[in-house]
């Protein structure tokens, strides 16, 4: 059970790195998706650009989180479940504030992958 749980960190926490290059424009996930342009907390203040790179450090964080949390459950560490829920929660505050406050395309939003880190934050907490 634990390389299966482990190999689903890794799998999250790469797909979290997907979004960094979305946020500093590297690509598109999709065409036409603008993702983190239009944040509710930050692209006011901050302007777009600032936005998009302070998404990418909070994800490729998060990222490191999730891959530090899968390495320490396949070595037998017990701080692989800090770091699972550290990263869970900085996931799930991220996609918060750099949503764009719309309730469409909220897959296109991290909703998704928000939903994702709340099971696993869940999950760890409870099991």
């Amino acid at each position: 059970m634990n390389i299966f749980v482990g190999i689903f960190l890794i799998l999250h926490a790469l797909v979290h790195l997907l979004y960094p290059g979305q946020a500093l424009r590297f690509f598109e996930l999709r065409p036409g998706l603008t993702w983190p342009d239009g944040s509710w907390a930050f692209s006011g203040l901050l302007g777009e650009a600032v936005t998009r790179n302070l998404a990418a450090v909070f994800l490729a964080v998060t990222a490191l989180g999730f891959l530090a949390g899968s390495l320490g459950l396949f070595l037998g560490q017990g701080w692989w479940r800090a770091a699972v829920v550290a990263a869970a929660v900085l996931s799930i505050a991220t996609y918060l504030v750099f949503w764009n406050g719309k309730f469409q395309d909220l897959p296109d939003q991290g909703g998704v992958g928000l939903l994702i880190s709340l099971g696993i934050l869940v999950a760890v907490l409870l099991v």
